[in-house]
């Protein structure tokens, strides 16, 4: 695939920063698992540390890391975060998806 580089938003960064130290942790792990209604999920858990193969993303303080197979579905992407009155919720935009569906494969806190 094209560009490999991922994108943190500035309002991403920011409400990771404020969930990592709420929770005592120190990044966000993001990846792409099989299943789901169009075949791939988005998955987001804690971080303590990266391993050896992640991308490791960094923006104004907040840390995201992505495995090198989750790269491969997320190159060119990039991580959002958007708080509109129907709820919050972290997004990804990505280049590479060819659909996707209405049921949000992301979480809100």
């Amino acid at each position: 695939m094209g560009d490999t580089q991922v994108q943190l938003s500035p309002a991403a960064a920011k409400r990771i920063n404020a969930i990592m130290e709420k929770h005592g942790k120190k990044a966000l792990r993001v990846a792409v698992v099989g299943g789901g209604c169009s075949g791939f999920s988005y998955i987001f858990d804690f971080a303590d540390a990266p391993q050896k193969d992640d991308l490791v993303i960094e923006r104004d303080g907040a840390m995201v890391l992505v495995d090198n197979i989750s790269l491969d579905f997320l190159a060119g992407s990039e991580i959002d975060y958007s708080d509109e009155i129907i709820g919050a919720a972290f997004k990804i935009n990505n280049p590479n998806a060819k659909s996707g569906c209405g049921c949000g494969t992301s979480f809100s806190v």
